[in-house]
């Protein structure tokens, strides 16, 4: 197969339409689509359906496609490496985390590393969900659960602390909850179980203590930690958050002082592939340096 049309038809699957992918590539639209017929024409078959509303590939265009994505992202993999100092480290340094520990503790530390490596350009991917590594969807990723990968290689970071906060004008119309069995008759926020949530027993608060037969049900559900924490210094209820949120935030009261929920450990995680990037090993020891420096 053509290289050529192999990286347009890549580009096509991944914009959806001709058009998009003509705008990536620096292509007319009638080039990008003269290259997928030509390419559909010495393979023998139909790629994509197309249809007025975009492009949707066939049983045989996912089968290439899954193919040449892989194959490119060996390839991104290959030429980072390649082109990566000997002496220095240097080029782009994709990391992905959760939104909450990468806005909270991650981003404003992230000044003194470019400071340090003014060569590593950082691109901070925060999402809960995770991304695949082994596609190279990020570099490294600050998990909050052992990957199941065996290909990754893990590192523990650091271990996060969940207690149970409100704010002052929730505990002012609604009172301090005395114990666990107070928590029943009080509006409680936690996450959504709409998407996988980023760490494991997120929404302890529910189940500890509860009854059986009378289980909480939550005042609002949300699927994203960091707007958990503002409801809650909206006052519409209280939450489990983690510690390091609330220090940034300081205008929280911790409720039942003596409870703290499941630790969460957090890992450093990177493929197997890039063992030897001294991007990966000097952001490796930046962080565990800035652990090492004091509590979160």
């Amino acid at each position: 197969m053509d290289w050529d049309k192999l990286r347009i038809f890549h580009a096509v699957a991944e914009a959806g339409s001709f058009t998009h992918a003509g705008a990536v590539l620096n292509l007319s639209q009638s080039a990008v689509s003269r290259q997928i017929s030509a390419l559909e024409e010495s393979l023998n078959v139909a790629l994509f359906h197309r249809h007025a509303r975009g492009l949707i590939l066939t049983e045989q265009g996912e089968l290439l496609y899954r193919t040449a994505h892989e194959v490119f992202a060996k390839l991104a993999m290959a030429e980072a490496q390649l082109s990566e100092s000997k002496d220095r480290p240097k080029g782009q340094l994709k990391v992905t985390a959760t939104v909450a520990l990468g806005a909270n503790w991650l981003a404003p530390r992230m000044g003194e590393f470019l400071e340090i490596y003014p060569d590593v350009s950082v691109d901070l991917v925060l999402e809960d969900r995770e991304l695949d590594l082994s596609m190279r969807e990020a570099d490294v990723a600050i998990r909050m659960a052992p990957p199941r990968q065996p290909e990754l290689i893990q590192r523990h970071l650091l271990t996060v602390h969940m207690h149970v906060y409100a704010s002052p004008a929730y505990i002012k119309k609604h009172g301090m909850p005395k114990t666990v069995d107070d928590l029943d008759n009080h509006k409680i926020v936690v996450y959504g179980e709409e998407t996988r949530p980023p760490v494991p027993d997120v929404n302890w608060l529910l189940w500890l203590g509860a009854q059986k037969d009378r289980p909480r049900r939550p005042v609002l559900t949300v699927n994203n930690i960091y707007a958990i924490l503002r409801a809650v210094q909206a006052g519409i209820g209280l939450a489990a958050l983690p510690e390091f949120m609330v220090q940034e935030a300081g205008n929280l009261v911790r409720v039942l002082p003596e409870l703290e929920g499941p630790r969460i450990d957090a890992y450093f995680v990177y493929p197997e592939e890039l063992r030897r990037s001294k991007r990966i090993q000097v952001f490796r020891d930046f962080l565990l340096r800035k652990v090492a420096e004091g509590p979160l």
